[in-house]
Formats: structure tokens, sequence, C-alpha cells
């Protein structure tokens, strides 16, 4: 078997996989979706905006918290 045998093989696996996604187990998920509205979609951007933001101050504080540990004397 060369390698244009083995690369073909390869392909037609993952081309059967990839078009299975429409049906099966994912068929339900994939005709449930939609496209987000401009409410939706903002009230996501402001809900992930505000989580990251806050984690950074966390991880912000703890960093000063462990420079003042470290650095007494």
């Amino acid at each position: 078997m060369t390698i244009d045998d083995k690369l073909l093989d390869v392909q037609d696996k993952l081309e059967r996989r990839i078009g299975g996604i429409g049906k099966g187990k994912y068929s339900r998920i994939l005709k449930m979706a939609k496209k987000p509205s401009r409410d939706e979609y903002l009230k996501v951007v402001l809900i992930t905006g505000v989580g990251i933001i806050i984690l950074g101050l966390l991880g912000f504080f703890i960093y000063l918290i462990m420079g003042v540990y470290i650095h007494l004397p």
C-alpha cells in the first residue's frame, strides 16, 4: 500500500464522518439552531465581557496579594 492509498483511505474516513453530521444525534440540534437576534447577541457579549473583567480583576488582586507577601522582609 503506497502513501497515496493511505492518504485516500484517511480522506474517505474523514468524509464519511463529516457527511454523517446532518444525520443522527446531531441533526436535532442543527435543526433547532437559529441565528441569535441583536438583543440576544448583545446580552451574551455583555455577560461574557463582565465575566472576563471579574476574572481578570480577581487574578490581579491575587497577584498583588502574592506580591506583598513575597516581598516582606
